[in-house]
């Protein structure tokens, strides 16, 4: 039989572009890079690759009438309407749970970096000023009070990590979830005034943009300390960086950001704020494990079985 048609609408990473090399016919960007000849294997378009940053509109998903499934390879997929692939009849998968622990892990790297300045003592030692007199002092972590907003499977890892510091855990979300040992504050405001690190771990879309405004921040206060894992949509960075110019907010670790990778000179140049290249999954093992999740959906759609891991929307 024929290899499927196949369009990559994001460059595949390394770790999975030999395996849809070797199962599809991979058909790279041409919707973006050439019109004509996309436009001519529009129709037979039978599958979708995308990263979890890619955008995916209906009106591209209106262009593939053979289109039967969307894999993203990132758990994140708000850049997908998945609303209308539901209306087309196509599947969308992403590769959640086999990156928990490296979010988790970077979440509680950034709380520490940003609380303990760790980068500004890098550059302080690096650039000879430590014979001049000691760093100022930062702020202890331990024991802290942490608000997470968002608590599914990486909100939960990053709280299991947290409690080993002894922190105090709160958390947020569409709902309370009994089963859990942790207070629930029911808004992101109510929740920052009782905490002194915020975590932001919430999916992004229209539904959370702007989520982290000016409000939160003001009731995290001038010694709190924000850090977004999430997406870069879910805060309000012109807030923030007012905010952190204004000294109402103590500090940020950020790795995420609204319009990756541009990220604003005025962020940048904050002494305070922690910044990351949106790395929260960027381990060899993690990125091979969601490489892998991410081609074994579409082998398991077409061989005529269901996907080992749908978006919520679609299971």
């Amino acid at each position: 039989m024929s290899q499927p048609d196949l369009l990559a609408v994001a460059k595949p990473s390394p770790l999975l572009a030999p395996q849809l090399t070797a199962a599809f016919r991979v058909h790279e960007r041409l919707h973006e890079t050439d019109p004509a000849a996309f436009a001519a294997v529009a129709p037979t378009v039978r599958a979708i690759s995308a990263s979890g940053e890619s955008k995916i509109p209906a009106a591209l998903i209106a262009q593939l009438p053979a289109l039967e499934i969307i894999s993203v390879m990132g758990v994140g997929y708000d850049g997908v309407d998945v609303a209308a692939a539901k209306v087309q009849g196509v599947m969308v998968t992403h590769t959640p749970d086999v990156l928990n622990d490296d979010v988790a892990d970077l979440a509680i790297g950034l709380m520490l970096c940003a609380a303990r300045q760790l980068p500004a003592a890098d550059r302080f030692v690096r650039e000879g000023r430590w014979p001049a007199g000691p760093m100022p002092l930062a702020r202890k972590m331990s024991g802290a009070r942490l608000g997470i907003v968002g608590m599914g499977r990486i909100g939960q890892a990053i709280a299991l990590r947290a409690a080993a510091f002894g922190m105090q855990i709160a958390y947020t979300a569409r709902s309370a979830k009994a089963a859990l040992p942790y207070l629930f504050h029911p808004t992101p405001v109510a929740l920052a005034a009782q905490s002194d690190f915020l975590v932001v771990i919430t999916p992004g879309g229209a539904g959370t943009r702007g989520l982290i405004n000016a409000e939160v921040m003001a009731a995290l206060g001038p010694q709190g300390i924000l850090v977004n894992v999430a997406r870069g949509s879910v805060v309000d960075e012109a807030a923030l960086i007012d905010a952190l110019e204004r000294g109402l907010l103590g500090g940020a670790g950020l790795d995420v950001f609204e319009n990756e990778p541009n990220v604003p000179d005025r962020l940048k140049a904050l002494p305070q704020v922690v910044l990351a290249p949106h790395i929260g999954s960027a381990t060899t093992a993690t990125r091979q494990a969601m490489a892998d999740l991410a081609f074994n959906n579409l082998r398991e759609h077409f061989a005529g079985r269901r996907p080992l891991s749908p978006v919520p929307e679609l299971r």
